[in-house]
């Protein structure tokens, strides 16, 4: 999944703003509890999204993969004062784990937290979003991405992660696995809409933004 020379990225990390310490801890619980803890956005990728929904301000997030809530926690850092961030995700095993995390980084007023399938609870949410982060089953993404479109302001955006999904995109003819075709196929469908600008950011495992025209 990492493709920057390890040296750079400490590098970069040292002179970037630390984690909080909630950050910190969702970040130790979730090594030491939960399985398959490199979904987790981490360092790097929750300090970027942070500072994207500071610059965007947004009143209104949604995210779509909740996982043990640190990128949720990066994003409603730049709402807006009575803003609100809905966050979905499958997981009801981790339910508890992550309204506690809500509560101990003060923002359990500011996040809506929904557990169940994405599909069904989006179109129940009545709002326009700002910013929409998608990290969720890979093979879902071109549908939420449609779910979602009409739900986005113009001029707001979709954040799509693991648009490289381990840099498995590049060799097709290799990796012919479903949700590697799948992500390729989300790249090409956001990279041929021209109803949005977008670029592939190569961070981490790859983010796919997406600003609606």
């Amino acid at each position: 999944m990492e493709f920057i020379d390890e040296r750079i990225e400490d590098y970069s990390l040292a002179h970037s703003q630390p984690e909080t310490e909630i950050l910190k801890k969702i970040n130790r619980e979730t090594h030491a509890k939960v399985l398959q803890p490199r979904m987790l956005s981490g360092h790097m990728q929750g300090n970027f999204l942070s500072m994207l929904s500071h610059m965007i301000q947004p009143q209104q997030i949604l995210e779509i993969g909740t996982y043990t809530g640190y990128s949720a926690v990066c994003l409603a850092q730049g709402l807006k004062t009575g803003g609100k961030l809905h966050t979905i995700d499958v997981n009801e095993e981790l339910e508890k784990m992550v309204r506690a995390h809500f509560e101990e980084a003060n923002l359990s007023g500011s996040i809506q937290y929904y557990i169940g399938d994405a599909m069904k609870i989006i179109p129940g949410i009545n709002e326009q979003f700002d910013l929409v982060f998608i990290d969720a089953d890979k093979k879902n993404y071109s549908n939420y991405y449609d779910l979602v479109f009409d739900k986005v302001k113009s001029g707001g955006y979709i954040i799509a992660d693991n648009v490289l999904w381990s840099g498995k995109v590049l060799d097709l003819e290799k990796n012919k696995d479903q949700e590697t075709v799948l992500i390729d196929a989300f790249n090409k469908k956001t990279h041929n809409d021209d109803r949005v600008e977008h670029m592939l950011l190569p961070l981490r495992d790859g983010l796919m933004i997406v600003r609606k025209k």
